[in-house]
């Protein structure tokens, strides 16, 4: 049996949109009433890096509203459009880009639609539908994104004098230069030239036509005058073009009574608003355009709650292992105790994975696979884990890392003052302050958010995030001198480091508070300081 479930762990697939919408069913684990959440008909933002279930949550929240009847159609931004690579070069201009990126995104929405309301012919009136498409079809093409550039104009006219003289005279108005010039030429005859400059910020807008009318009349011919559109992996469209896509969404397709719109997308990748001071912003704005979002990152991590992290990842794998084993008609294990106990030599082991995933499922996985190949025929130790985790770190994390020489040399200093000197595996960095280079490791799941809103008394008013370095970077270190004895540095070696973070009054919070000026005074010229970003 024990052989069984490692091949089992050794077959599970390592991201959602390689298995059947059968099996993505089947393997789900809601966690934190999440997909309650997300079923309303409100308007959602999905943040999560990558690896957090983004896809496979959005696979069923469609199965969910195709099991009621209601259309749901699930867009993969990456898979966008004929003419790969447009969006991203340079060499086009944005205007140019937008237009095509936002014709890609209707023209798909126009394709699943026609393909559902064939499928539902029982239920979706052709006749009706079919025009209310064509018109729909027709809208999407006459969408064009349009800027404010640079104009010049220029007039010359001669005629024939006959003195000679030259004069040139610059008349600098607000809105534009004029540039004049006057020559009599020897042969009697006069040239005289104007340009007129206008200069002006590019501001680019969407002409959305009758993109949204269109819209709604295909949807009063659906089932339940309902329809579902999920956008999964967003931040892979460029980061100058999710703000038009977002405008398109946000007037031609929000204000439809009948039409939910949940987006999934990496939040240090995203760019849903940006400022225009004629008509407001350009964009969605969160928490006004649509309802507060949600955030995966905030789930299943061990340090937050090691018990709730536990329950989920057993019930995560438990459910991927009789997938598994039920497709090669193999004898499945009663219940998820039974598969810890029949393939790990201790619960410990399995527990070592959850810490080593640090809430991401797709870590976790990942490490499985590699601790059952490590196994072989024998059950799967914490000795296993720990090579497997050291693994996949070295082979995914830590290269990406590595090909961003700022963000490997903040690591390597991370490493140094907050595992090597203090001990601990996390650290605070205030709420609100945004480093480009935290950033950056987090989205590459280096560091991790354990806990939002921590406060002190002896720093009244401030609140801070707490952010945990990865098991990866410090399993060498483990069963050394060096080892982190704790999530924090909190300056008293009797405490109880096991325990989770305090929601508040943190003891010598100012131990624990990560130092970036000091990074930034020893760092090269091309680096940034952190900045202070109000949230939208």
């Amino acid at each position: 049996m024990t052989s069984q479930i490692n091949l089992a762990l050794l077959r599970i697939a390592k991201r959602a949109e390689r298995q059947d919408d059968a099996t993505l069913a089947r393997t789900f684990v809601d966690f934190g009433a999440v997909v309650a959440a997300l079923s309303s008909v409100d308007h959602h933002i999905i943040f999560g890096r990558r690896g957090t279930g983004k896809t496979h949550l959005l696979t069923v929240l469609r199965k969910g509203r195709e099991q009621d009847g209601t259309v749901a159609m699930q867009l993969d931004m990456r898979n966008l459009g004929s003419t790969g690579g447009v969006y991203a070069d340079p060499s086009i201009p944005v205007a140019q880009r937008a237009t095509r990126l936002l014709i890609d995104v209707l023209a798909a929405i126009h394709g699943q639609l026609f393909e559902q309301a064939v499928a539902n012919e029982g239920r979706v009136d052709l006749g009706v539908a079919g025009p209310a498409l064509d018109e729909f079809f027709e809208a999407h093409r006459a969408v064009r994104v349009v800027g404010t550039t640079t104009v010049e104009t220029m007039a010359a006219a001669e005629s024939s004098y006959g003195a000679e003289a030259k004069v040139g005279a610059t008349l600098s108005l607000s809105a534009a230069n004029l540039v004049g010039d006057f020559k009599v030429t020897d042969a009697g005859k006069e040239a005289v030239t104007a340009k007129k400059t206008v200069m002006g910020q590019e501001i680019h807008r969407v002409n959305f036509g009758s993109v949204g009318n269109a819209l709604r009349r295909i949807v009063e011919t659906l089932p339940n005058r309902r329809m579902w559109l999920l956008i999964d992996e967003w931040s892979e469209v460029p980061l100058d073009l999710q703000p038009m896509l977002a405008d398109l969404l946000r007037r031609a397709v929000l204000p439809i009574k009948g039409v939910t719109v949940k987006i999934a997308a990496i939040e240090q990748r995203s760019r849903f608003m940006v400022p225009d001071a004629s008509v407001g912003h350009v964009g969605i704005e969160l928490g006004a355009d649509v309802s507060t979002t949600v955030n995966l990152d905030d789930y299943m991590v061990f340090d937050n709650d090691d018990q709730k992290a536990v329950a989920f990842f057993r019930s995560l794998i438990y459910k991927h292992a009789c997938a598994e084993l039920e497709d090669a008609k193999a004898t499945l294990p009663k219940d998820e105790a039974s598969l810890i106990a029949e393939g790990f030599t201790q619960s410990n082991a399995f527990d070592e994975v959850v810490r080593a995933c640090e809430g991401v499922p797709r870590d976790a996985i990942n490490i499985l696979s590699a601790a059952a190949q490590r196994a072989n025929d024998a059950t799967i130790s914490i000795g296993d884990v720990r090579n497997a985790a050291q693994s996949w770190y070295l082979g995914s994390k830590d290269a990406a890392v590595s090909a961003h020489y700022e963000g490997k040399r903040l690591l390597m200093w991370l490493i140094d003052k907050v595992i090597k000197e203090r001990r601990a595996k996390g650290f605070l960095l205030e709420s609100g302050v945004r480093d480009p280079l935290i950033d950056f490791l987090y989205d590459e799941r280096v560091l991790h958010v354990l806990r939002k809103g921590i406060s002190a008394k002896d720093q009244p008013g401030r609140r801070y995030t707490v952010y945990g370095i990865d098991y990866g970077c410090y399993i060498d270190l483990i069963s050394t001198a060096r080892a982190p004895q704790g999530v924090l540095d909190l300056g008293d070696v009797t405490a109880d480091y096991s325990v989770t973070v305090p929601h508040t009054d943190l003891r010598s919070i100012r131990r624990c508070i990560l130092d970036l000026p000091e990074f930034y005074q020893t760092a090269s010229p091309a680096a940034h300081t952190p900045t202070e970003e109000g949230r939208s």
